[in-house]
């Protein structure tokens, strides 16, 4: 059974980041949070790093390569060649075989059949595995998740959804922001709260670093003594989308950069999700790689010419 012991700034990325490092998504793992960490009041203090085990359940299977450590699909590509070189091995063998069965026709029809089929179930099935193994990785944050929104009348207090929403509601009205705060869930029982009523922003802050706060304070107050961990993300006026749109144009600035001068150029430090919108948004870019540096809170994506 595999474990991976991961820290970062909040209890959120470390968990990005552990998930990553092991390839896998949140189901495959049970999660016990060593240490909850310190991030001070909407990052204003000093802070302390969190510290999260994440476990693989013994009876899941270990999905292939991820974001962050983009190299990992590779060795699973090479691990395919050796099926490929089996390949030409089969088919000398048939064609001995063929040979003394030249005056059974009827035997040449059973016995090419057989060589030519085995190889190539084979050579198809694995190319099949390992060539979309990386998409899934990828496009995963990009997939909309169905979320059913919950009525107030309907929410319950002690689920998940109904502590973050007391949470938000008590939090922002401490604030002094007026807000309407609606909860809801998706398939796998992830909490998402949308507040509406910040027309000025204070709420998200400078880059979403308040919205990021307010997301990481309501997750351990939702997480505090749970055994299973469920995510919560947080929303106001629709900052989520609009901060994903101006990602997408600067990936593809920042690429057309590096084709135009030949160099790499380093993007700012980004968090695992906003990272992971860079590399969906050049994955299908003829001319440019994309890849992680650095260690938390200062990793940053790469951009750099395909060889």
């Amino acid at each position: 059974m595999r474990e991976y012991e991961a820290s970062a700034k909040t209890v959120e990325e470390a968990i990005e980041k552990g998930l990553q490092e092991l390839g896998v998504s949140i189901g495959d793992v049970d999660v016990n949070v060593v240490e909850e960490g310190s991030k001070g009041l909407f990052g204003l203090f000093g802070s302390r790093m969190a510290k999260v085990r994440l476990t693989v359940k013994a009876d899941r299977e270990d999905p292939l390569g991820n974001l962050i450590a983009e190299d990992k699909p590779a060795p699973k590509a090479k691990k395919n060649v050796p099926e490929k070189k089996s390949a030409p091995k089969a088919e000398p063998k048939a064609e001995k075989e063929e040979k003394p069965a030249k005056p059974s026709s009827g035997a040449e029809k059973k016995q090419a059949p057989k060589a030519e089929k085995k190889p190539a179930v084979k050579e198809e099935t694995a190319e099949e595995k390992s060539e979309p193994a990386q998409a899934p990785e990828e496009f995963r944050p990009m997939e909309k998740p169905e979320i059913t929104m919950i009525p107030d009348d309907q929410l319950d207090a002690d689920s998940a959804a109904g502590i973050a929403g007391a949470f938000l509601k008590e939090i922002t009205r401490l604030m002094g922001v007026e807000v309407t705060v609606d909860m809801g869930t998706d398939p796998e029982g992830n909490v998402y709260g949308f507040m509406t009523g910040d027309t000025l922003g204070i709420l998200i802050g400078r880059r979403g670093e308040t919205l990021d706060a307010l997301q990481y304070l309501t997750s351990l107050k939702v997480n505090r003594g749970r055994e299973s961990y469920t995510r919560v993300t947080l929303d106001t006026e629709n900052y989520r989308a609009r901060r994903e749109d101006t990602l997408i144009r600067l990936a593809n600035r920042m690429a057309n950069r590096a084709s135009r001068t030949g160099r790499k150029v380093n993007l700012e430090p980004m968090n695992p999700y906003e990272r992971r919108i860079i590399h969906y948004a050049l994955q299908k870019n003829e001319q440019v790689v994309t890849h992680s540096e650095g260690e938390e809170p200062n990793r940053h994506v790469v951009i750099a010419l395909k060889k």
